[in-house]
């Protein structure tokens, strides 16, 4: 981009433009500029989670407790200083999500919308949006009625703002991109991501399943086919927890990211980020909460082994690789299972003065 071509002559870039127009310093300054700004973001993503959970009259010493399990986790650290860009993801995730608190809906909406463009997962909070500024958002629990739901999904004028300032952001940013990249953009930046099918090795329950077909004539079916089970639970979920955006976020998140036909342990860093705002929610003992993060490390540690061997040693350890990643399927459900079974809800932005 330096040099006045598209990023996209580089055959692994499957990012927007905006991502290579931001490191551009990395030519003109340092190679290292991009990983001390992805440590900056990792930075302001901890302070904002500060800042909301005070906000919701959390408690000073709770509130760094929760910033700091995010800003001393090692992975983020690691991700961000071998020079990965997942660290910008949380921080527009998290902004939008405090200008949602603040009931600030244009800014919020902009901020969304900006952080789909460079993302596509974060669409999967757009119904839980939509449904957290419908009408008639009384406190306690109604059952999931077709009525229920049918007024639910009436427009309002807080959810049109947000549906139309998103939209609007969203195709400025997506169109001036196409204009100046064309079809190299969307190819990369969006669809790349929808018909991807990673036959090597990843934590996905689907990879083998999919290494197996990799030829068939049915293979792109079975890829879209596993969109499906993701698409019924985060409906379901943004049904029933989108009183509490913080909860709908994360389980979203959380889910997507364990039924996703591609999955790396970076991907894990777009719910750990968000984990810090449900925390005060639960009800979970500390013994509890170490079982299940040991259980989660474990279930990595398990799948590395094979993982290692396949990589390294070139033995054949597809199908261990696959049950290892059967066993880390298992323990995120465990661990979903056991948050949804000591969440409380608590309101969400109650203590935050109304601006828009």
């Amino acid at each position: 981009m330096t040099q006045g071509v598209s990023p996209y002559n580089r055959s692994t870039y499957r990012y927007t433009p905006i991502l290579a127009w931001m490191l551009q310093p990395n030519i003109t300054i340092s190679p290292l500029f991009g990983k001390v700004l992805f440590v900056l973001f990792d930075v302001l993503s901890g302070y904002l989670i500060y800042v909301m959970l005070m906000s919701e009259k959390t408690g000073q010493d709770r509130s760094l407790q929760c910033a700091f399990m995010w800003l001393l986790n090692p992975l983020p650290i690691v991700v961000s200083c071998r020079g990965n860009a997942e660290s910008i993801m949380s921080f527009l995730v998290l902004l939008s999500l405090r200008l949602f608190q603040q009931n600030r809906i244009i800014l919020g909406a902009v901020v969304y919308a900006l952080s789909v463009h460079v993302k596509i997962y974060p669409l999967t909070y757009c119904l839980a949006l939509y449904l957290y500024y419908s009408r008639n958002n009384k406190e306690g629990g109604q059952r999931l009625t077709l009525q229920w739901i049918r007024e639910k999904l009436r427009p309002s004028k807080e959810n049109t703002t947000l549906v139309g300032v998103s939209l609007f952001t969203f195709v400025i940013l997506t169109g001036t991109c196409y204009q100046r990249y064309g079809w190299n953009f969307l190819q990369e930046t969006y669809l790349y991501h929808i018909v991807r099918r990673d036959i090597r090795h990843n934590f996905s329950v689907y990879f083998y399943m999919l290494y197996l077909t990799a030829g068939s004539p049915y293979a792109g079916i079975i890829g879209l086919a596993a969109f499906l089970p993701q698409l019924i639970l985060i409906v379901v979920c943004s049904l029933k927890f989108h009183k509490d955006p913080p909860m709908a976020f994360f389980l979203n998140t959380f889910i997507f990211v364990t039924f996703n036909k591609v999955c790396t342990s970076q991907y894990f860093l777009w719910y750990l980020c968000l984990l810090p705002l449900v925390l005060p929610s639960l009800t979970m003992s500390i013994s509890k909460g170490i079982t299940l993060i040991v259980a989660w490390l474990l279930g990595q540690g398990i799948w590395l082994m094979p993982a290692y061997y396949l990589e390294f040693e070139g033995m054949n350890t597809f199908f261990w690789i696959w049950c290892a990643g059967l066993l880390f399927f298992l323990i995120n459900i465990a661990v979903i299972a056991s948050i949804l079974d000591s969440y409380v809800y608590t309101p969400w932005g109650r203590g935050i003065q109304k601006q828009e």
